[in-house]
């Protein structure tokens, strides 16, 4: 397995050619759906850039930091948001389509669990692997060789509040 790795440039780079490419598609939304942790900050930023309401679902299927295995799927038992209601037509969004599980099993998460009914569920993403068994609707880089992608937040899951603390003693 090959690694990636992406600058804060790369990745907000990436987050905007997503926005354009759902733009291109003429298809109108009225609700994102983040799947937190990895779509937390795509959502975030396709929320604003559309100024569509964002909804939070919590998922997990790593079970440590760096290159873990995967394991069973944990989805939260509540979808956070600041509606009354989830939109018709949602923008499911995830940093990376990488089993697939993810997508192929919150979908009818969300059918199941909302109060309104939900006309359309599209995904979109910034990174679509070959090995995946769902292809999402939006994506940005199809990967072949399924890398381990090195996101730039990725080094806070090995910093500490005490290293933080002697670092910042370290540089003043």
């Amino acid at each position: 397995m090959s690694d990636l790795y992406v600058s804060w440039s790369d990745y907000h780079q990436k987050i905007e050619h997503l926005a354009v490419q759902i733009y291109h598609s003429g298809w109108e939304f009225n609700q994102i759906v983040c799947l937190a942790r990895g779509g937390l900050r795509i959502g975030d930023i396709l929320s604003r850039i559309y100024q569509q309401p964002l909804a939070i679902l919590a998922t997990s299927s790593y079970t440590g930091a760096g290159q873990q295995a995967r394991g069973n799927l944990t989805v939260s038992r509540h979808l956070t948001m600041t509606t009354a209601t989830l939109g018709s037509h949602i923008l499911l969004v995830d940093d990376l389509v990488d089993s697939g599980i993810t997508l192929q099993e919150t979908i009818p998460w969300l059918k199941e669990h909302s109060d309104s009914p939900i006309a359309e569920i599209r995904t979109a993403v910034l990174w679509y692997k070959a090995c995946s068994v769902v292809k999402p609707d939006y994506y940005i880089d199809y990967l072949l060789d399924n890398p381990w992608i090195h996101q730039p937040f990725e080094h806070y899951e090995y910093i500490t509040p005490a290293g933080l603390v002697e670092k910042s003693q370290l540089n003043s």
